[in-house]
């Protein structure tokens, strides 16, 4: 532990390095750095605290935080996230329902001082993250754990099977550990974890309802583009933005009017993949400018936040981004939701089951590389029957899959009525 410590303070300056730089468009942000020190006015006591670390974990815990809201209105709910895209997401979806701060370091001091102004009544943790400074501040503390819609790959459990003593005692503390799965369920029981704190509730991230205004919002957009198809490819990383420019046009051959969303998984990256469109030659319209989306118009930027499902409901088909490169593949769910077939390529590893379940069901497909992209997109775009089909099955295999949220908002119930913890100050 003080060997991991001591490693966290020789890299903090990178860190702060790291955030100012990313935070540097974001003004709102940036006065906040101090939070990531546990720093910050202190909040209402008591507290349930949520921790979701970017735009993956919050849109996972919409249904648990909405569900909260309605069903406990008298607990305060605070949210947490580490990034400044996660931070946006909860300002977007829930403005001054919650309290918003960003998780601090995982260093002895700052965890205090965020605890003693915060005060949480029990703290939950979302994903696979293993925090050890945090969790013994929540044992010494006597704030509740849990861990929910937790998942541990083959790759992680590797991991942090290296450090099993460390391991084995953060696994210690937590009251409740809610797993997506038995095989998670069995490799935390092989890192340390008791079977009697483990319930198998399944993933949050199927709990997806798209709202009839959703669909309205995009039947609009639709209307306003004229009798086009469109392709979106979500969630783009470095050296997948080439790929997908020369998909559309290789696919703008057999489909003149095709219309290709882009929509880039970092906003700090805007500006770098705005300017290697217009290198490329192609129209395209910033979505950030409300400009209209003209028939000459081959590329609608997604350069805004928030509006990835409006995008995926407006689509014919979907890419989804970090799958062609080494990093893992995002969550094709969203789109699964709303009946849009989609594709991904070879890297999915931090979505392998979900990616599993998708190709099972004849929801999507998986490609390999440029070529397999071109092919396979142009061949939905090509057969209208195909297309229904695939939507109809990613429907149909969200709403089998849904539960995880009500379980978890179980387990949840008999810490929301604990007296409030009494800590003292940094």
């Amino acid at each position: 532990m003080r060997l991991y410590t001591l490693l966290l303070r020789l890299l903090l300056p990178f860190a702060l390095v790291r955030l100012w730089w990313r935070s540097r468009n974001h003004a709102q942000y940036a006065p906040r750095w101090g939070e990531r020190l546990g720093y910050g006015p202190p909040l209402v006591a008591g507290s349930l605290w949520i921790h979701a670390v970017s735009v993956g974990e919050v849109r996972a815990a919409i249904p648990l935080i909405r569900a909260l809201l309605d069903e406990h209105p008298d607990i305060p709910l605070l949210v947490t996230t580490t990034t400044l895209t996660g931070a946006a997401q909860v300002d977007m979806l829930f403005g001054q329902s919650v309290y918003h701060r960003f998780a601090p370091f995982d260093l002895p001091s700052a965890v205090k001082r965020f605890l003693a102004a915060t005060r949480p009544r029990a703290a939950v943790i979302l994903e696979t993250e293993l925090w050890p400074n945090l969790f013994q501040a929540l044992r010494r503390a006597d704030i509740p754990l849990v861990l929910a819609n937790v998942r541990l790959s083959d790759r992680s459990y590797r991991r942090y099977r290296r450090f099993r003593g460390l391991t084995a005692n953060m696994l210690a503390v937590p009251a409740i550990i809610a797993v997506q799965s038995s095989a998670d369920a069995g490799r935390l029981q092989a890192l340390g974890a008791s079977a009697r704190v483990i319930h198998v509730t399944g993933n949050m991230k199927f709990e997806l309802s798209p709202t009839a205004g959703l669909r309205e919002a995009a039947q609009a957009l639709r209307y306003a583009w004229g009798e086009r198809l469109v392709w979106v490819a979500a969630s783009t990383h470095q050296g997948e933005e080439e790929i997908v420019l020369d998909v559309h046009a290789r696919l703008q051959a057999i489909f003149p009017t095709l219309l290709l969303i882009l929509v880039p998984r970092h906003p700090e990256r805007f500006e770098a993949v705005g300017k290697l469109i217009r290198q490329r030659g192609l129209s395209v319209v910033e979505r950030s400018l409300g400009l209209p989306v003209n028939p000459d118009i081959a590329v609608l930027f997604g350069d805004t936040m928030g509006e990835l499902m409006l995008f995926f409901a407006a689509a014919d088909c979907a890419f989804i981004g970090g799958s062609l490169v080494h990093t893992g593949g995002h969550n094709p769910l969203e789109a699964l939701a709303l009946g849009v077939p989609t594709v991904f390529g070879p890297h999915m590893f931090n979505f392998d089951e979900i990616g599993t379940l998708t190709l099972k069901a004849g929801a999507g497909l998986q490609v390999r590389d440029t070529l397999g992209l071109a092919e396979t997109i142009g061949r939905y775009l090509g057969d209208q029957e195909a297309r229904s089909a695939a939507g109809r099955a990613g429907e149909e295999l969200v709403l089998a899959h849904q539960g995880a949220c009500a379980q978890t908002l179980r387990l949840l119930v008999p810490l929301l009525r604990r007296p409030q913890p009494s800590l003292a100050g940094p």
